[in-house]
């Protein structure tokens, strides 16, 4: 399973690994649908996957999206063997929703801070 996450908002999106080197072509489908499931507009959602036209691989600086990818990874493994919960979507959309850290004095939670994103509001 591949855990990515978006550095403003924390979002989280689960989808599987393999095939690894198509990765990056399945990953605005996956991010689509959970964009979907949490009943953002329209045109915010075409615009964030017409926007992902080249795909760069980097290390990340931010120690707090490093922190927070722990802290997903360790909670999708318990959702996973004791909730019972093995769908790609239904994870992400699980972790989207428990409180951040880094995110504790605006949002709290990353589907909370891609809602403020989409409203025009500041994410902290």
């Amino acid at each position: 399973m591949a855990l990515l996450v978006n550095e403003r908002t924390l979002l989280p999106v689960m989808m599987p690994l393999a095939p690894a080197a198509t990765l990056a072509q399945r990953f605005p489908r996956a991010l689509k649908e959970i964009l979907q499931a949490l009943n953002l507009p329209v045109e915010f959602i075409d615009a964030e996957i017409g926007g992902m036209n080249e795909v760069v691989y980097a290390k990340t600086a931010n120690r707090s999206v490093v922190g927070m990818m722990n802290e997903f990874a360790f909670l999708a493994e318990a959702f996973r063997d004791r909730g019972g919960l093995l769908d790609p979507l239904a994870l992400s959309l699980k972790l989207a929703a428990v409180p951040c850290g880094p995110l504790r004095k605006g949002a709290g939670s990353p589907d909370r801070a891609v809602r403020e994103l989409v409203a025009g509001g500041d994410v902290h």
